[in-house]
């Protein structure tokens, strides 16, 4: 049962009575027993709420930021109007609107209502419960009631990067041979004969073909195809913090935009006013990338989210679904607030790949974590497979680096240089192990990591 704002104002109404009746005991007792016989009325005579019977329908898959509609169907096989409000609860993080809906279902009909959602995280968003509120003729009380009708939305990495696709795969066709420019590597698979033409590189002539046919004929070659790149994303405590800003955020107010940028917890000069993406989600997105230029140069590509325990595991895909299953299984993952075990990491890798493969490990270039975690057991790694480290750097260190005028900002920017000298160090250390390192900010990184992806199979070294 609930009371409306309608039983509210007769009592306010009865109160006034009440001050100038002459005797205030019996007009506070008549004014009970009027509201009571009032909401016994109502409460006869208002449809029920529990007979009441829900289905849903809609869609179930959303990329974050974009909205989708979800139905609600209503039916009322009760004898009695249902007339009042519904309330469709969903997580604060789904963004659902309107957040309370008005309601009128005849008795044995049904009606339809739509609740947008806009969810603002990641992951699967599940609905709550739906309240039924249905009033009586009177308006002074109604019949209340909660169902659990389930839904779950999932929400989707956005995959703000491919805007850079159609360049890469541009670069790409270059490198296959589509264009002219053929390139030729160490190690690259051979494609076809072709007649010279000035500025081929004479080592790739073929001379018994040359002499076969009377003219100069060079081969051309184009890069390995069907190799295995396996993407490994850490899900440990370093991919938690917020870095850079989130595309998706409103922009700036004037007023955030002129906060002091000291300590780099203002706006800023680059307008950082709204919350950054934390770096597993800047991670994914250049992951996404990376797989969606793989697939289309030919390369198979699976997919490992890690930390103490294996998170996700994707293999097998086609190239055509190798996309859609990553997405869908990157979208409930969420940073683990553990320390990453990379022996376990590592063993899991070479257990689960034990052809040579391209592993693309997207971490932190943490030097206390790197030291004790993974650059002891990288040797392992860098024995039987080609690893490539991901990166995402904290663009508010450049920042602070460029901070000058006072004696903060001056101690500020020291700090920042020392970090960004042993990220420095680590990378040196990194490459000296034999690995490719990929430090980029976050809205660089994608198409950074797409460039080294196609580095390497130009040079043969996949």
């Amino acid at each position: 049962m609930a009371l409306t704002g309608r039983a509210g104002l007769i009592a306010a109404l009865g109160a006034i009575a009440v001050y100038f009746a002459p005797r205030p005991g019996y007009a506070v007792l008549g004014l009970l027993l009027l509201l009571a016989a009032l909401v016994v009325v109502d409460l006869l005579f208002a449809g029920g709420v529990r007979p009441l019977r829900f289905r849903r329908g809609g869609a179930r898959l959303v990329r974050l930021g974009e909205s989708v509609a979800v139905e609600l169907i209503v039916e009322n096989p009760g004898r009695r109007r249902v007339r009042g409000a519904l309330r469709d609860a969903w997580p604060p993080s789904a963004g659902a609107h309107p957040r309370h809906l008005r309601v009128d279902v005849p008795a044995g009909e049904r009606r339809r209502l739509v609740t947008t959602l806009t969810p603002s995280r990641r992951g699967d968003r599940e609905a709550v419960k739906v309240t039924v509120r249905s009033l009586g003729p009177l308006g002074v009380a109604a019949r209340q009631g909660s169902h659990v009708v389930p839904w779950k939305v999932r929400v989707l990495p956005p995959f703000l990067s491919r805007k850079h696709l159609p360049a890469k795969l541009a670069k790409l066709r270059e490198l296959e041979g589509t264009h002219p420019a053929l390139v030729r590597g160490q190690g690259t698979e051979f494609d076809s004969l072709r007649e010279y033409v000035v500025g081929d590189d004479v080592r790739s002539i073929d001379w018994r073909a040359t002499a076969r046919r009377s003219d100069v004929v060079v081969r051309t070659w184009r890069p390995e195809r069907d190799r295995r790149v396996l993407i490994v994303l850490d899900t440990g405590r370093t991919s938690a913090g917020r870095v850079g800003v989130s595309p998706l955020a409103p922009p700036a107010t004037s007023a955030s935009a002129a906060a002091p940028a000291h300590g780099g917890t203002g706006a800023g000069a680059s307008g950082r006013g709204a919350a950054g993406w934390p770096p597993l989600d800047w991670s994914m997105d250049a992951a996404l990338l990376l797989a969606a230029l793989a697939t289309r140069a030919g390369d198979r590509v699976d997919f490992l989210a890690h930390d103490r325990a294996t998170r996700a595991w994707t293999s097998g895909a086609s190239r055509t679904g190798s996309l859609s299953a990553l997405v869908n299984v990157m979208a409930p993952l969420e940073p683990e607030l553990v320390e990453a075990d990379s022996e376990r990491m590592v063993a899991t890798i070479m257990a689960r790949a034990g052809r040579r493969c391209l592993v693309v490990l997207m971490t932190d270039l943490n030097p206390a974590a790197m030291e004790q975690g993974l650059l002891p057991v990288l040797p392992r790694l860098t024995a039987r497979h080609l690893v490539l480290v991901a990166a995402v750097a904290d663009p508010r260190v450049a920042e602070m680096a460029a901070g000058r005028g006072t004696p903060e900002l001056v101690y500020d920017a020291a700090a920042a240089e020392h970090l960004r000298g042993e990220r420095a160090r680590l990378t040196a250390r990194l490459r000296r192990h034999g690995c490719e390192v990929v430090d980029a900010t976050p809205d660089t990184l994608a198409p950074t990591l797409a460039d080294a992806y196609l580095a390497l199979k130009a040079a043969g070294r996949l």
